[in-house]
């Protein structure tokens, strides 16, 4: 099984949040066939040379990646695509940076050689879900048909925080996902969700797809929490200087249910925030002269 991580750009918090997931995966090395982050960035990786393989990636590759509707998230199919075309005969599972294993490697690949796809668990059919954007969504696409696929009430939408594609099944379901992504991009559909749905839809219409929540932990909600965390744990490897194996090690003590991964602030709540930071800013702020 090789695992797969995409990273652009020179924000700090997303490769940290990187070398952490990839540094909880190598402590069960003995499921893993290679992990390779594709990256524009590929300096940030250095101190993990001897147990990641970087592949850097141009701005112009990139920009092909994107497709003739522009579309960004379309680089995250592409990015499978090119690692399946490498290494055809292994499963591949893609990782958000923002995501680390706490449950058994094993029982995911065992999941993944039985020709079951791996999301990181669903969100509900898409027909069905509440909010404005996913609600638009489904208007768009309700009885049309993409790449192929005649759009149903029961699709889900799936959190692709995690995805996990059978070597057998991968150049199937990934070329049905472009097929799929592309069209919607061609019809005008609201673009956010765009990539997330395509790799749902395709997972499900070519085999079994399952959940992989209660292995990997995805704490896309809640970053702050879990980036304070994470660089006092790097910062501490640096000041003292431990090696890769030594940091895996450290993680034994590295208290995973500490943090929540999930919570729902609502849109309130944000907007009352930035009224009062406006209404209430910070005085007497002094800098060095």
């Amino acid at each position: 099984m090789h695992l797969l991580y995409l990273v652009f750009g020179n924000a700090a918090p997303n490769h940290f949040q990187a070398v952490f997931s990839m540094l909880s995966f190598l402590r069960q090395p003995e499921q893993l066939d290679s992990i390779t982050v594709v990256t524009d960035a590929p300096e940030f990786y250095r101190h993990m040379a001897d147990h990641v393989t970087v592949l850097p990636i141009e701005a112009a590759t990139i920009q092909e990646w994107r497709g003739e509707f522009d579309f960004f998230w379309r680089i995250k199919i592409k990015a499978l695509e090119y690692v399946h075309q490498r290494q055809p005969e292994s499963a591949i599972l893609y990782l958000d940076t923002d995501t680390f294993l706490h449950g058994s490697l094993a029982e995911l690949r065992a999941r993944l050689a039985s020709g079951t796809a791996l999301m990181h668990e669903p969100e509900g059919a898409l027909s069905q879900l509440a909010s404005k954007t996913e609600q638009r969504m489904w208007q768009q696409v309700q009885q049309h048909t993409f790449g192929g696929v005649a759009m149903r009430e029961d699709h889900q939408m799936w959190n692709a925080g995690v995805v996990g594609i059978p070597a057998g099944r991968a150049a199937e379901a990934i070329a049905l996902a472009l097929r799929i992504c592309d069209d919607l991009s061609r019809q005008g559909v609201t673009p956010r969700l765009i990539e997330q749905f395509a790799l749902s839809v395709a997972l499900e219409e070519t085999g079994p797809l399952g959940a992989a929540a209660a292995h990997i932990g995805h704490y896309w909600s809640t970053k702050t929490e879990w980036n304070s965390a994470i660089s006092a744990f790097l910062l501490e490897s640096h000041l003292q200087e431990r090696t890769v194996v030594e940091e895996v090690a450290a993680l034994a003590d590295f208290d995973y249910r500490a943090l929540p991964v999930k919570h729902r602030v609502r849109s309130t709540q944000g907007r009352l925030e930035k009224l009062v930071r406006r209404m209430f800013p910070p005085r007497q702020v002094t800098y060095i002269e």
